[in-house]
């Protein structure tokens, strides 16, 4: 079993996430069996209770873990789903050090950073390694090398790389930046990044050098030399044209290879024909459609990272680019969606941006603009419903508003009975029973889907047959029936609203049906207009 820690310096957001999940690609695509570990060294458990403003998208795997949005790459370039294992947190860290000391599993031992919370940190790494079988385990460190968060990880690493010798190595993602007043690539802040690597005991065996433009060799050779690494080592990563092109740039300058060697794997090719292909798609498409995505969170794209990537692996089947065009909702004006060919209604929580949310889904609705609502946007759609069609003056959402006459989405009367407002989430992989002859049919063409969820509000059944009765069918509904989760209009382009989230499962090759549909909806009503 081998290991590869990926690591970085400088500054955050050089692409530790996508070099990990490449390196994956590149070695699964060898035949081997890869899986991949996040580190994040922040005290929260997991990513669940954090804002999108502060980190990003929060992603949900099958067992209903909320963790870091890189572990989404992790499973678009991998093709494979991740578990709660595989999301390691200084909070979970700390958590099981405390437990057992307080069970008394040290036996009186003065418990201390080394060696208890070291040797956790190694456990965890092991136990994912054994439980997936895996021939090969990226780990991607979150954070920068010097921050003092990051210091137990970079420890644990050091004593691994001790105890592994050759069956590991490290990737040291770091920055070239070129000041252009003398267009020289600057190779001092790699230096001292590596610098302060080797200083924790660590010395990378190979450097992906982020840049904007490709470095020349002399570059390479100069970074080789200073920071003790072959040139060969030495890899440019260039801004590419979307991410998925990232493996093919590092493949090109014989990633594959140096893993290989040094971790003696034997001499395998990647078989990339099939990834080419997609990436062909991606980035030279002959349609070209324009969604507006009307969210809270629009100021950070990474807000709404999965939602980019399922647009794009979409448009790749049909041949099409997705342009998005970001609408904040607390500032939606009556020109923001002119000309849109498609609009989405994101995930959401709090009443705050609702009412813009709400007018752009009247708006597509209304002008046969097709529509794709998810989570947060199925429940506005059906209050739109509610308000506009059904007439039923200011219905609402009980959370916000739990006082209001229609409360049209509401907690169900068992949430309601829980003390834990915390319990009432539904997280994680839930099936779903789809109704027959119904444009959900016609997508997923399949009576029965399992499409992962985050959300604590449902349609109240009280107002089911009357939604019903004036056209906004629910055509998936839970295994007991009790929970609404898919909403259509029939008298519509496309307009077709989801409780779950798709865009968690959407891979390369593999679009999720309701944004492929979403996509054609668009390119037929161009070749309507045209």
């Amino acid at each position: 079993m081998k290991f590869i820690f990926v690591t970085g310096g400088v500054m955050s957001g050089l692409g530790k996430g996508i070099t990990s999940a490449s390196i994956g690609l590149l070695l699964k695509s060898c035949g081997l069996r890869v899986t991949s570990i996040k580190i994040d060294p922040y005290l929260n458990c997991d990513a669940g209770t954090m804002s999108p403003y502060q980190h990003g998208e929060v992603f949900v795997l099958d067992d209903g873990t909320e963790v870091d949005m890189d572990l989404g790459n992790y499973e678009r370039f991998l093709g494979e789903s991740m578990s709660q294992a595989n999301n390691i947190t200084t909070g979970k860290v700390y958590k099981k050090v405390i437990e057992q000391e307080r069970r008394g599993d040290y036996l009186g031992e003065t418990v201390q950073i080394i060696p208890h919370v070291t040797d956790q940190i190694k456990a965890d790494i092991h136990k994912v390694a054994q439980d997936t079988h895996a021939d090969v385990v990226v780990i991607e460190l979150g954070g920068t090398v010097g921050d003092i968060e990051s210091m137990p990880f970079l420890e644990a690493v050091r004593q691994l790389r001790r105890e592994l010798r050759k069956d590991s190595l490290v990737v040291h993602t770091t920055l070239v930046p070129v000041l252009k007043a003398v267009g020289e690539a600057k190779t001092k802040p790699t230096q001292h990044s590596v610098k302060e690597l080797r200083a924790i005991g660590i010395q990378p065996d190979i450097i992906v050098a982020r840049s904007e433009h490709p470095l020349s060799g002399d570059t390479c050779r100069k970074i080789g030399l200073f920071c003790d690494v072959a040139p060969e080592a030495v890899i440019g990563a260039p801004d590419a044209r979307s991410i998925y092109e990232v493996p093919l740039i590092l493949e090109q300058q014989g990633l594959t290879q140096l893993l290989s060697e040094q971790l003696q794997l034997g001499q395998q090719m990647p078989q990339l024909s099939e990834w080419n292909l997609f990436v062909e798609r991606v980035t030279q498409p002959t349609h070209q459609v324009e969604i507006a995505l009307v969210g809270k969170y629009t100021d950070l794209s990474d807000s709404y990272v999965s939602y980019e990537e399922a647009l794009t692996h979409a448009g790749a089947a049909l041949d099409a680019g997705v342009k998005i065009r970001w609408i904040e909702s607390d500032l939606i004006q009556p020109d923001s969606l002119s000309g849109v060919d498609g609009i989405i209604v994101p995930v959401g929580f709090g009443s705050r941006g609702s009412d813009g949310k709400i007018e752009a889904i009247c708006y597509a609705r209304e002008n046969n603009i097709p529509y794709l609502g998810i989570c947060y946007g199925f429940q506005m759609a059906v209050i739109e419903f509610a308000r506009n069609v059904l007439k039923l003056k200011n219905a609402t959402s009980s959370e916000f508003d739990d006082q209001a006459e229609h409360q049209v989405v509401s907690l169900l009367p068992e949430q309601k009975e829980m003390e834990d407002l915390g319990g009432t989430m539904r997280l994680g992989l839930h099936s779903i029973v789809i109704r027959e002859n119904s444009l959900a049919n016609k997508l997923y063409c399949n009576p029965s889907i399992d499409e992962r969820h985050r959300h604590r509000f449902e349609v109240n059944l009280d107002y089911v047959d009357q939604f019903e009765s004036a056209g906004l069918i629910f055509s998936g509904r839970s295994e007991d029936g009790r929970r609404m989760e898919i909403a259509e209009y029939a008298d519509h382009p496309y307009f077709i609203a989801a409780q779950f989230h798709p865009e968690f499962l959407s891979r390369p090759n593999q679009p999720r049906p309701l944004f492929l549909g979403l996509i054609h909806a668009c390119l037929n009503e161009q070749s309507k207009s045209s």
